[in-house]
């Protein structure tokens, strides 16, 4: 952990100088502003292609689909040479991007893989996969599973994001191929028995839908300090994490006595969770070390050549394999957070008070 750390604060001190001819256009298309974690990701982005010299036309879609779509028309109509797009649903732009496509504008899925499209040229995102085992790996260890009997098992419950989002399928699969094994043998015990994808699916990733599933999760298993035992709730974001931290508060759970909650994106609040024992962990997706990675590949499109990649079996989008970059994610919690936020100029302290 301690090397991933200092390879990242050195990649966040020192960015790629590209060269851009001057006024070429670029198109970012973002899903929503409601989310800290895509804020971020626009602001990075736009920062350091505009530094590279490109001309950017950023959108936030406010999770609308035909709001997206509108957008990306318009990136195409007003002459942008690449387009880089979180999709909102990965299968609601093959239309619009086929228009890129007879224009030979290419197109490089960002984060989130953009499904059925021939159009889409790269994929550029963290190992998603990865981000799964990891929080896996952390209950294992922190619910000491592997020393557990069936006489004495852990109690957990399980959300993870939205179906129209193929990246739960890589994060709930990493999670979910990691602590089954426990799940089969006993050891592990989720008393509502809601354990399948669809199941644990929360549309839009939303905070709200995610306390309100959670808090009758509580009512229907009488989960409580003084109830029925609970000890930990897997999570595959922080906005999720969000709304069901807010479930268990007002179930009165304190932090002498909170279950362990996983997330993702180490978002403001929930690092402030963390700070107050009300949040165990959050995967770490440097925003900054994945906008670097997209901007090399825009550049290497501009310049005629192929974008470093470093992923061909992976994602399949219904159209074949998209060529991939995929960045490390690594886990914040209590232990490391200062050398991992703070020191690598992600956020000040001042942020987290």
């Amino acid at each position: 952990m301690k090397k991933i750390i200092a390879v990242l604060l050195a990649a966040a001190l020192v960015l790629p100088c590209f060269a851009a001819k001057k006024g070429t256009k670029v198109g970012v298309s973002m899903p929503t502003k409601d989310l800290q974690r895509w804020n971020q990701d626009g602001a990075n982005m736009k920062a350091q292609l505009e530094k590279a010299g490109y001309t950017v036309d950023l959108q936030y879609a406010n999770n609308d689909i035909a709001t997206q779509v509108s957008q990306i028309e318009n990136m195409v109509t007003s002459k942008c040479q690449v387009l880089v797009i979180a999709s909102i649903d990965g299968s609601a732009l093959k239309g619009v991007l086929d228009q890129a496509r007879k224009k030979k504008i290419p197109v490089i899925a960002y984060d989130r893989l953009i499904m059925n499209s021939k159009a889409v040229s790269y994929y550029a995102t963290f190992d998603n996969y990865k981000v799964g085992t990891i929080q896996g790996e952390y209950l294992v260890d922190k619910l000491n599973l592997k020393s557990r009997s069936k006489d004495d098992p852990a109690y957990i419950e399980f959300f993870t994001g939205s179906p129209d989002d193929n990246n739960i399928n890589f994060f709930f699969g990493g999670a979910m191929d990691t602590l089954k094994p426990y799940l089969d043998s006993g050891v592990l015990v989720c008393r509502s028995g809601q354990t399948s994808k669809a199941q644990c699916a929360t549309l839009n990733w939303s905070t709200e839908e995610a306390q309100k599933r959670m808090e009758n999760l509580i009512t229907s298993n009488k989960y409580g300090p003084k109830g029925t035992k609970l000890d930990a709730v897997y999570s595959s974001n922080d906005s999720c994490a969000m709304g069901i931290t807010n479930a268990l508060k007002a179930a009165g759970y304190t932090k002498a006595n909170f279950p362990i909650i996983t997330g993702q994106d180490c978002d403001i609040g929930s690092v402030k969770n963390m700070l107050a024992g009300l949040q165990a962990m959050s995967i770490f997706k440097d925003t900054r070390t994945l906008a670097t990675k997209v901007v090399g590949m825009v550049d290497s499109l501009m310049k005629g050549t192929k974008p470093e990649i470093n992923d061909t079996k992976t994602y399949d989008n219904g159209t074949g394999i998209i060529p991939s970059y995929l960045c490390d994610p690594v886990y914040g919690d209590i232990d490391n957070y200062k050398a991992l936020l703070i020191d690598s100029g992600y956020y000040t302290e001042a942020q987290l008070k």
